[in-house]
């Protein structure tokens, strides 16, 4: 039988994809990996421009018997081919079909969601890890609170999450936030809990839990708060992710509660960036978005070099215990987190896939459509602080 390849990057022609052929080729050499997509002269272009030499694994996302190939000779999957919801299922279901990993970069929760429903149990039958949100959605929230609470040491009663950050968004993300527009959602899609598993959720979270944010000054990191682009997708992986280690006896608290805003230095700084968002938002949602659509980048457009290593992101996680005791937390890291970051925490989430399982949380056998936390754990951090992303206590 021919040696399984330890990663394939799917969707390696678009933007973060290739990014991640190049942060693989650049730091771990060693690495048996290949490519995949659907245009064989696209992903031979990719192997020129990064000096590669691989296997390449032509495959469309409807194509089952096409990602059969990819999923059975490789130990882990990279999918960076999005929208997940039109190119992904197919994908996952062929991982969970012949046991190999799989880490992505979605935010899409509904599609998330739905891979749940069909894949869980049998995933979590078979010991395989399916790992979705392993990019900027939504590794700073879900390893950042597990990283803090970790490190408070005692029960938690709450965790309320900051972010600052510095980048643009690239063609694929615009697509993505378009094309989920056009899709006939059920409302659960969205609830505060709509990932967590089921008989999860305490009556005490459900009263406690909004996600509702205003600008305003908070005291306790000194800075002026507000809504967070990403915070309806983060929170429900970082519920998710809480609930599932709860399950292995390694939850945070029985009646944790989680929130998430972003933060500024300066007032104004948070009401035109509010306003900015709640007028990308009516955009979407009204038929604005057919006009407004074309004037934006395309799928493959992404942020420039120099925006690229010019980003960076910060997290804050104000950590208070049953007790009442709380401290300050942080995660940080520097260049654009939704490309030049994402690249990097979904390549060492994959990487945290190779190495003793049994170091992993759940230990060897465990499986199921998971998240960072539950999936990966300190395992990732490790990884990740040796790759330069900061975490710290702060207070």
């Amino acid at each position: 039988m021919k040696e399984k390849l330890d990663i394939i990057v799917y969707g390696s022609t678009g933007f973060t994809g290739s990014l991640c052929v190049k942060y693989l080729k650049e730091n771990y050499p060693d690495i048996k990996f290949g490519i995949g997509g659907r245009n064989k002269d696209k992903l031979q272009s990719v192997c020129d421009k990064h000096s590669l030499e691989c296997n390449i694994f032509i495959a469309d996302g409807d194509d089952s018997e096409a990602l059969d190939k990819i999923t059975s000779s490789t130990r882990v999957v990279i999918s960076t081919a999005g929208p997940f919801h039109r190119y992904g299922s197919k994908m996952v279901a062929s991982c969970v079909k012949n046991g190999a990993h799989y880490v992505d970069i979605t935010g899409e929760n509904f599609w998330v969601r739905e891979m749940i429903a069909k894949h869980h149990e049998e995933a979590k039958r078979k010991g395989v890890r399916i790992i979705s949100a392993c990019g900027y959605d939504s590794v700073p929230s879900d390893l950042g609170v597990f990283f803090a609470v970790k490190s408070f040491g005692e029960p938690v009663k709450s965790v309320f999450s900051y972010h600052t950050w510095k980048g643009e968004a690239s063609g694929g993300t615009i697509e993505t936030m378009f094309a989920a527009r056009d899709l006939k959602l059920d409302r659960s899609s969205f609830g505060a809990f709509a990932l967590n598993p089921k008989d999860s959720v305490t009556s005490s979270q459900k009263k406690r839990t909004s996600d509702r944010v205003a600008v305003e000054k908070n005291d306790t990191i000194n800075a002026w708060t507000g809504p967070f682009v990403m915070a309806m997708a983060n929170t429900r992986v970082v519920r998710r992710g809480a609930a599932l280690l709860a399950e292995n006896n390694n939850g945070y608290g029985e009646n944790f509660v989680y929130k998430e805003s972003a933060y500024y230095s300066k007032r104004r700084s948070a009401y035109i960036t509010t306003f900015m968002l709640y007028l990308m938002g009516f955009v979407i949602v009204t038929p604005l978005r057919k006009f407004v659509r074309p004037l934006l980048k395309k799928p493959g457009q992404g942020p420039s070099q120099s925006v690229m290593d010019g980003g960076y992101f910060k997290c804050k996680f104000v950590v208070t215990g049953e007790s009442g005791h709380q401290k300050i937390y942080s995660m940080s890291g520097s260049g654009d987190p939704g490309y030049k970051v994402t690249s990097k925490l979904v390549c060492e989430g994959a990487l945290s896939l190779l190495g003793d399982h049994n170091n992993l949380p759940g230990g060897a056998n465990y499986g199921g459509i998971l998240t960072a936390s539950s999936g990966l754990g300190s395992v990732l951090i490790d990884r990740l602080e040796k790759a330069g992303i900061a975490f710290e206590e702060t207070s």
